[in-house]
């Protein structure tokens, strides 16, 4: 049985409802004063870094600026470019191949997939460049045939055909497809064993459901590394310059070698990866949101982009807010003047 009100509440009750409501009420956000002294320490510790180096006459700015343009610099970026998109190739054909094996209920071809990983994944990718470069000390020639016998198809010279550019692509891409075959494992993983057994009750192959229905629905999880791995790999290529493979980092020793201004050679190479780096990272952050629809986790933006766009959608609010003159001001008693 409810409770009858009381007078005295019924009052209370009017009074509150009556009680006038403010028209411009504006919600003033949390200040996170925190945040602030920490983000002005580090832009000051930035500001300070880049003036010290701005100003320090042992970085030869003037070799820096002569030398970023060269036509030796582009022969560089050239072959790096190319040792790149090469080696992420062949790692990423290879290494879905091993992936694949790796996921075999054949004993056989898992123990293969198995042990290239180990092999590949186990070693420095410096001690596989100079394997690679130096293979014509183990063999001088490479031959072509029946094992066990004498039936030779093809021979050739090893230095004439492992180059220093080829021993550095095979060193990358090898490399790169044991890492790419455990990505792609763990995307396909991923899939659901249902969506295999449904595929399979409709009369589909196996290669055909992995190639149509698993590796689909696994790139959301294979595409993210596999953007991460791509930069690492623009940058491993400066690896291969302990075999002169004609890169950026190559070029870079040689001009100082002779110059030996080392410092600001390398200024100019790190300029240029930066740059390279960077326009890597946008197709990948654009893959990454286009994969990650539908996850909870494409939509996403840095705090940096948060902060930019908030100011920008802030501005024009407060220029159109109206100002209060002196007179509507409320006094400090709570009488207008």
């Amino acid at each position: 049985m409810a409770a009858a009100s009381t007078p005295a509440s019924t009052s209370a009750e009017t009074a509150r409802s009556d009680a006038p409501v403010p028209r411009d009420l504006v919600a003033v956000p949390v200040r996170y004063w925190g945040r602030w002294i920490a983000a002005v320490a580090a832009v000051a510790a930035l500001m300070g870094l880049a003036g010290s180096l701005a100003q320090n006459a042992n970085l030869h700015w003037g070799v820096v600026g002569h030398y970023l343009f060269a036509g030796l610099i582009f022969d560089g970026l050239g072959t790096t470019l190319w040792l790149t998109t090469a080696a992420m190739a062949v790692g990423l054909g290879l290494g879905t191949l091993v992936a694949v094996m790796r996921l075999s209920a054949n004993p056989v071809l898992y123990g293969l997939a198995t042990l290239f990983v180990w092999v590949f994944r186990g070693t420095p990718l410096l001690v596989q460049i100079l394997f690679w470069g130096y293979a014509g000390a183990l063999y001088k020639h490479i031959l072509i045939g029946i094992p066990f016998t004498h039936v030779t198809f093809l021979q050739a010279d090893t230095n004439s055909v492992l180059t220093p550019t080829i021993a550095a692509l095979l060193a990358l891409g090898l490399n790169e497809a044991a890492y790419a075959s455990e990505i792609v494992r763990a995307g396909i993983q991923s899939v659901d064993e249902g969506q295999t057994e449904a595929a399979h009750s409709l009369g589909m192959r196996p290669v055909l459901t992995m190639r149509r229905i698993v590796l689909p629905q696994a790139m959301r999880v294979i595409v993210p590394p596999m953007g991460n791995e791509a930069i690492n790999m623009l940058k491993m290529t400066a690896l291969v310059s302990v075999i002169s493979a004609h890169d950026l980092m190559s070029n870079i020793q040689d001009v100082y070698a002779q110059n030996y201004q080392v410092i600001p050679m390398i200024v100019v190479a790190s300029c240029w990866y930066l740059i390279l780096v960077t326009l890597l990272g946008v197709p990948q952050s654009w893959l990454e949101r286009r994969y990650g629809r539908g996850s909870g986790r494409g939509g996403h933006s840095s705090p940096l982009w948060r902060l930019v766009a908030g100011t920008a959608l802030r501005l024009p609010v407060l220029a159109s807010r109206p100002r209060r003159s002196p007179a509507t001001e409320p006094h400090p008693t709570g009488q207008q003047g």
